[in-house]
């Protein structure tokens, strides 16, 4: 089995490095060209048999573009929303402790939101369920920053320092062999 994991195409708060958690915005016109080539490249590699979804406007707005293309059943997991950044969410990248409770794995991001343990728990078991499920196709999973950081340490070990400076390009793609 192998599962492609990959980030939704560029909104405008990405191209002005605001923090991108639970606001359900679409892609800019960047996003949309991002997404375009990425449709190309998942024709190109012609494997995918299902996508599985963020409900979130930019993922699913990523993943259309592959749909239209390529023509490949799209099913939403609210599980691979975006981590909830609490009091973050809308403000600069650079805000004082933003970097730092992202490594507190057992704290609220943004005192209300969600902690790492708590995302990683729902992301993990959406990973579960999709390799106990569709154990015999080959999957694309179209999500967030956040989560693809998550599904990263599902396959890889990553120390604290790694975590944090992990960094997925939006329409990157990532393969992973099960």
């Amino acid at each position: 089995m192998k599962i492609y994991s990959t980030r939704h195409g560029q909104t405008a708060y990405n191209r002005q490095e605001i923090i991108l958690g639970t606001t359900d915005i679409d892609l800019d016109s960047t996003g949309e060209e991002q997404a375009e080539s990425l449709a190309e490249r998942i024709y190109e590699l012609g494997c995918i048999d299902i996508m599985i979804v963020s409900p979130m406007k930019r993922a699913v707005r990523t993943a259309v573009k592959i749909a239209d293309k390529c023509g490949i059943e799209m099913i939403i997991d609210d599980r691979l929303r975006e981590w909830d950044y609490g009091v973050y969410e809308g403000k600069s990248r650079f805000t004082e402790g933003f970097a730092e409770n992202k490594t507190e794995f057992g704290v609220r991001m943004g005192k209300r939101g969600e902690s790492l343990l708590q995302l990683s728990h729902r992301v993990y078991s959406a990973l579960d369920d999709i390799i106990g499920k569709y154990r015999d196709k080959t999957v694309l999973i179209v999500s967030h920053g956040g989560v693809c950081r998550v599904i990263e340490t599902y396959f890889n070990d990553m120390t604290t320092d790694q975590f944090s400076n992990w960094f997925m390009d939006n329409c990157g793609l990532i393969e992973y062999n099960i």
